[in-house]
């Protein structure tokens, strides 16, 4: 039985051209450290990896290079931005929609005397606008926000809700899990403060890397979460106060930084409005044949606008678990099934607790794969 991998919203796969190849080369041809070594090798591996900063600065529109900062991934970022910056006293805003990546760290602060305060979201997974002008009161501290849902694929206001927080001078951080590489994102445009990317995503790269873009007036405001040997200024034992040093101590995951180079590099040449029209088409596809099915309901925005490729369902008749597993071992086709990390969004668009079965098609995903899965559902409910 082949397979149909349509499990993209957790992690892309097949991975870009050139990625595995290029971690294993770093591995097996290069595999010293950076900062650290003072021979051709070493600094040969730092120009890979200023680069690799720098082909995430055109990516998002940001001019400062020294301040894109690797992390194990998006999760670790988002705990050193908002644990760096929130202290007890401190009022956050978010939204109904988040990953326990946003979430879990929240109330982790939340215990130690930080105020949290949810923006609602409605049923499609849209954010109440007005809601966000009446909680957003001057002396909150920071808004905190995903830019698309990782559930169903809502995309969230980022600009404008920017440009409200900047005239309260609000800070605002965005994770950009589910679109960095998918939407275009501008952060001088937008004037977000901060935004994280997963590099296993959208970006086509391995796991374990990831990190955050931060302009220097908010980098000044987080605490380093971490602290230990940067190569740099070794001299002394306190914290490098200039950047990427203040915010990367410790060995770097530097295979992982080589394959998101060879992942940027193909990005580049193809360009993401290409991948993105061509996972919109396969989205367009599947939105279309799930609607003429009486026995599943589509979770969030049932058009195509608003949204990424990420379409979840609800089977109205049968455990979302139980179809999942019959898509897989009857079908082989890969679904993702359950609350998503996300139970804060299940609760606002009405799948908390059972959650929903996840379809997320990427850039090899075939018309005619979608066309089994449609077919497979269709079987599965038994609707002739």
């Amino acid at each position: 039985m082949s397979k149909i991998y349509l499990d993209n919203g957790s992690t892309s796969f097949p991975k870009a051209p050139g990625v595995g190849k290029a971690m294993a080369d770093f591995i097996e041809k290069v595999g010293v450290n950076i900062g650290r070594g003072g021979y051709e090798e070493a600094y040969s591996a730092a120009e890979v990896v200023l680069d690799t900063r720098e082909k995430l600065c055109r990516l998002f529109h940001f001019d400062r290079p020294e301040n894109v900062i690797f992390q194990s991934g998006i999760t670790a970022a988002m705990n050193v931005l908002l644990k760096g910056l929130l202290k007890p006293g401190d009022r956050v805003l978010t939204t109904s929609m988040e990953h326990n990546a946003v979430m879990r760290p929240l109330r982790q602060l939340e215990e130690s005397g930080v105020e949290v305060v949810l923006i609602p979201c409605r049923g499609d997974g849209t954010l109440d606008f007005e809601a966000l002008i009446d909680l957003a009161t001057p002396g909150t501290r920071a808004m905190v926000m995903t830019h698309a849902s990782n559930m169903c694929g809502t995309v969230m206001p980022v600009k404008e809700v920017a440009e409200y927080c900047q005239t309260l001078g609000i800070w605002t951080i965005v994770d950009c899990a589910q679109t960095a590489g998918i939407l275009p994102i501008d952060m001088e445009d937008w004037g977000v403060d901060a935004i994280a990317f997963a590099g296993h995503k959208g970006l086509l790269g391995p796991q374990g890397i990831g990190g955050f873009l931060i302009t220097d007036d908010l980098a000044a405001e987080v605490d380093p979460l971490l602290s230990g040997g940067t190569g740099s200024i070794s001299h002394l034992e306190t914290v490098p106060e200039f950047l990427p040093d203040r915010f990367e101590p410790g060995t770097q995951n530097l295979p992982g930084i080589f394959g998101l180079h060879a992942a940027l590099t193909y990005l580049e040449q193809t360009g993401i409005d290409a991948i993105r029209e061509h996972e919109m088409a396969c989205t367009a596809r599947l939105l279309e044949g799930l609607s003429r099915l009486k026995g599943i309901r589509i979770v969030g925005r049932t058009q195509l606008t608003g949204r990424t490729a990420v379409v979840s369902v609800e089977f109205l008749h049968m455990d979302n678990a139980d179809a999942a597993f019959l898509l897989e071992d009857k079908y082989g086709i890969m679904t993702r099934c359950g609350l998503h990390c996300a139970p804060r969004a299940h609760m606002t668009v009405g799948t908390f607790p059972q959650g929903t079965v996840r379809f997320a098609p990427g850039r090899e995903t075939t018309a005619a794969e979608i066309d089994a899965a449609i077919a497979a559902v269709k079987e599965i409910l038994g609707e002739n």
